[in-house]
């Protein structure tokens, strides 16, 4: 099973200390998946999308970008998406991965009053309450035709999405580690957040995050979606 990351954001000289977001990304799954061997495609910096037959699947990360911006590499990924979903190859996204989806699909994401969201948060799925880390301050907002709302969170009511067609897509980040976006919370405090939202947001560490969240649920997506 071959399994590529398109990794969509940008270098980042502090949060890259963590590893990029495509190694989080094969952190998180890998373990899940021994069978598959991944391929990380950077996207962002200009790496061209491949032919959609050359993996037999596909994950979305987040970006610093919104579905409104005008990023070089953002039309090319709507047109990409959609042959994707016409060839039927399954397709996972995360966060950015989750809205740009949801957009290009035919339902709409965009920046709600939340503001910025950053930390634990709680949400409940199929299986049960959970928690897990957020960072964002864009939503889908219009659930695309033919797709169900799996997870969701007061605050955000389209937290996870699945499709009629192979593939699905999280809000939250299953690949982040607390380490990680407590660095964020430090970075963005004064700036993108108040130290109000940061001091909550620090409390909000207190919740437990399973570190291999989603993970399983993730791999027998593809493995599904490929035996079929």
């Amino acid at each position: 099973m071959r399994i590529a990351i398109l990794d969509l954001c940008l270098p980042h000289a502090e949060f890259d200390r963590h590893g990029t977001i495509a190694e989080m990304v094969l952190a998180w799954l890998a373990p899940h998946m021994p069978e598959a061997t991944f391929t990380s495609l950077h996207i962002a910096t200009g790496v061209p999308l491949p032919a959609p037959a050359a993996f037999d699947g596909y994950v979305l990360t987040g970006s610093e970008k919104g579905v409104y911006d005008e990023a070089a590499w953002m039309a090319p990924l709507r047109s990409f998406l959609l042959e994707l979903k016409a060839a039927r190859i399954p397709t996972f996204g995360v966060c950015f991965g989750h809205q740009i989806m949801a957009d290009t699909f035919g339902g709409k994401a965009e920046k709600v009053d939340e503001g910025f969201v950053i930390g634990a948060r709680t949400y409940q799925g199929s299986n049960g309450e959970f928690a897990a880390h957020a960072m964002h301050q864009d939503q889908v907002t219009v659930v695309p035709p033919g797709a169900k709302v799996t997870a969701s969170a007061s605050y955000c009511p389209v937290a996870a999405l699945a499709y009629d067609f192979p593939a699905a897509s999280l809000q939250f980040h299953p690949e982040y580690r607390r380490n990680f976006v407590s660095h964020a919370v430090d970075l963005f405090e004064g700036d993108m957040i108040s130290a109000e939202e940061a001091a909550a947001s620090r409390e909000s560490f207190a919740m437990d995050v399973a570190e291999d969240l989603q993970g399983a649920e993730a791999a027998a997506f593809f493995r599904d979606a490929l035996s079929t």
